[in-house]
């Protein structure tokens, strides 16, 4: 293969974007989109959310993946389209190519892989060309993950790639703020790339193979005040081409999806269709904006169900809870509502969502500081 000219490196690479960026658009509805290319993985990691495996066989139709990233329009793209899996990086032409497509839109393109190529000691040929074709890669580390994958091949990869120009990342997660696990790694990160390559720290949740490893996740606040899904904001190509509207592995992995949660099938819709089915959902709004425990405290005429996620999934049982916030966040007044929680969870910065949805403790690495900064610590 020819060498690439540096010059059409520095055009590929024009739409980098850093991990803060992507965090600080998760509140923004439709802001993104993010895409199970299948179940399959190479590594079974005892606490994997997803349950994914090498005898795993769940993808979406290639074809009805490229179908629906093609259908979008340069002004009504999403602002970044996630890859992830699985191991996304087992299909890298097919990766590269929806990454081609994306960005020809104007969308910027970030992959998460769980570093199965790095036990080679150098990141193959194949795997280097679908990076390439991507503006962010980030790299899920954890204990499970390093029985298969030592950390010290993982940050030589990652380095591989840094230093061709690709803004890098990295996915830690461990079992909460005390776990030993996760101060060694952020140290050993953080000295590894003199604190300049960020990190998402995030617990395990007991979800797939999890589900036994750890306590059931808290029941949340009542529904005295507003506490905004910000889960609800990016739409999600799941494993069989489903599109739903939340990225909790308990909604993706369920069937059906909760009819609320269900935006379309990537055989059957494209891009606009699932847009303007979730920006204009009065249901989806009013979860963006207050929840679901406020939303059942407003308008239901019983308490919700125990927990977060499970009051949001039994919606479709309660036709007083839909019927109010179809009254109340239909038309403009939607848009609006939608529209000032949005803001308020943007004035927060990324790691203020870090400090609500993952291990608050370790929220400010997700925006990496310079070295002397760093060393200042």
């Amino acid at each position: 293969m020819p060498a690439r000219d540096p010059r059409a490196r520095y055009e590929l690479r024009r739409t980098d974007v850093e991990l803060s960026e992507l965090i600080g658009l998760r509140p923004v509805p439709c802001g993104g989109l993010m895409v199970a290319l299948t179940r399959r993985c190479p590594m079974s990691c005892a606490h994997c959310s997803t349950g994914s495996s090498m005898a795993a066989t769940e993808q979406p139709d290639p074809q009805h993946l490229l179908r629906f990233i093609g259908s979008f329009g340069a002004q009504d793209r999403p602002e970044v389209v996630m890859l992830t899996g699985g191991e996304p990086l087992l299909l890298p032409e097919l990766a590269a190519r929806l990454a081609g497509l994306a960005r020809a839109a104007g969308s910027r393109v970030a992959l998460l892989s769980g570093m199965f190529f790095a036990r080679e000691g150098r990141v193959p040929d194949r795997i280097m060309r679908a990076i390439s074709a991507l503006d962010h890669f980030s790299a899920s580390m954890d204990v499970h993950h390093e029985r298969e994958v030592p950390r010290t091949e993982v940050l030589r990869a990652l380095r591989t790639v840094r230093d061709a120009g690709i803004p890098v990342s990295v996915h830690l997660t461990g079992t909460g703020p005390d776990d030993p696990y996760l101060a060694d790694a952020v140290a050993d990160v953080r000295r590894a790339f003199a604190g300049r390559v960020p990190l998402l720290v995030n617990e395990v949740r007991p979800l797939g193979r999890a589900a036994g490893l750890v306590r059931e996740t808290p029941a949340g606040p009542d529904g005295s005040r507003a506490t905004p899904c910000t889960l609800a904001a990016w739409p999600v190509v799941a494993f069989d081409g489903a599109v739903a509207a939340c990225c909790n592995q308990w909604t993706v992995d369920r069937r059906p999806v909760p009819p609320h949660l269900r935006l379309g099938h990537i055989a059957d819709d494209d891009w606009q269709a699932v847009r303007e089915r979730s920006l204009g959902s009065p249901v989806l709004r009013m979860l963006r904006s207050v929840g679901p425990l406020r939303l059942h405290a407003r308008y239901g005429s019983a308490p919700a169900p125990a927990g977060y996620c499970r009051s949001c999934h039994a919606l479709p049982d309660r036709p007083d809870v839909l019927a109010g916030a179809a009254r109340d966040a239909g038309g403009r007044v939607g848009e609006l509502l939608d529209g000032l929680s949005t803001r308020q969870q943007l004035a927060a910065g990324p790691a203020g969502l870090v400090r609500r949805m993952g291990c608050a403790r370790y929220a400010h690495l997700v925006e990496a500081l310079p070295a002397e900064q760093e060393s200042s610590r």
